[in-house]
């Protein structure tokens, strides 16, 4: 297989686009192409301040990367949860996340839940759910809440998240299966910042395949942390994706047909009804003063609340 521009040994086949290209062209398709879609959903200019959800992993340091490349002024925000799960998952996520930032002059913030807040994810899930089931519930609760709040107290403009195209192919198969329609109606690549302080949320990545950010991080070298959660082996996300990958297989580009065909119909106004119902219901939580649809204080703040009373006051078989 030889390269589309050069005709050089390629480095990546593309299938679903047809396109083949060496690993010179091929880290330059990727900021061209991120470029592109920056510019196609009116994501942010280059005067905005920019943060990144930094995970340690190969989609949100490409990203990073990315970004840097084509001259916007970004910084990270990496989340310590304090999982462990016998691989040092987190302290290993964050080493990685320091290395890439020190090693490329960019600025990472680091918040531990932990240190802020008095428990880990772990530990807040034990305390939540006595111990049943995995903590991703909690755990995606309480880093949407972290990084929404240091976005708007840093002044930032948008949060941009590393989700990649089998990220959003997942999500939008699982909540098509159960037609939840207030998360269809959420589902894009760009959210809109709102009035009541929920910062603008885009993911530049969002119609590039797993595998090609894979091959961004290898060419370029960046070392990422190669391990899922250990708390997401069988999770509902992964058989959706494996589901996914085997229709992939057969035809090439199936998941992105699916994504842009979703996109296109929010376009012609499915599910624009679900959106505005659910923003016009958002007020300010009276202790953290971000915006939440639930009654009184928003989910965050009675988690917390929760927590610790049962740190203060153990209750008998947790």
């Amino acid at each position: 297989m030889k390269c589309r521009k050069c005709g050089e040994k390629a480095a990546v086949n593309m299938r679903q686009h047809k396109l083949a290209l060496c690993a010179t062209h091929f880290l330059e398709w990727i900021p061209e192409q991120t470029e592109r879609f920056i510019e196609k959903y009116r994501m942010f200019t280059r005067n905005e301040k920019i943060l990144v959800a930094v995970s340690g992993g190969k989609d949100s340091l490409s990203v990073w990367d990315v970004l840097s490349r084509l001259g916007y002024r970004a910084d990270g925000i990496y989340i310590g949860l304090g999982i462990d799960g016998g691989t040092a998952y987190s302290a290993q996520s964050q080493s990685l996340a320091e290395s890439f930032a020190d090693a490329h002059s960019l600025r990472l913030l680091v918040h531990d839940v932990a240190q802020h807040e008095g428990a880990s994810i772990p530990e807040a899930a034990r305390l939540t759910q006595r111990g049943r089931g995995k903590p991703c519930s909690v755990c995606g609760l309480i880093k949407r809440h972290i990084m929404n709040g240091v976005a708007r107290e840093g002044g930032y403009d948008v949060l941009v998240t590393g989700h990649n195209l089998d990220d959003e192919a997942a999500i939008l198969f699982g909540n098509t299966l159960s037609w939840a329609v207030g998360y269809l109606a959420r589902q894009a690549p760009v959210l809109p910042a709102s009035e009541d302080g929920l910062v603008r949320k885009v993911k530049p990545f969002c119609r590039f395949y797993e595998r090609e950010t894979a091959a961004y991080a290898l060419l370029r070298g960046i070392d990422y942390v190669y391990d899922e959660c250990p708390h997401a082996e069988g999770s509902t996300s992964i058989y959706y994706k494996e589901v996914l990958n085997r229709m992939e297989a057969e035809r090439p580009g199936v998941k992105l047909s699916f994504y842009l065909a979703f996109l296109q119909a929010k376009r012609t106004g499915a599910f624009a009804e679900s959106a505005r119902s659910e923003l016009s219901a958002l007020h300010s939580c009276p202790i953290c003063g971000q915006p939440t649809t639930v009654p009184g204080l928003c989910t965050f703040c009675r988690t917390w609340e929760s927590i610790r009373e049962r740190q203060s006051t153990p209750v008998p078989g947790d």
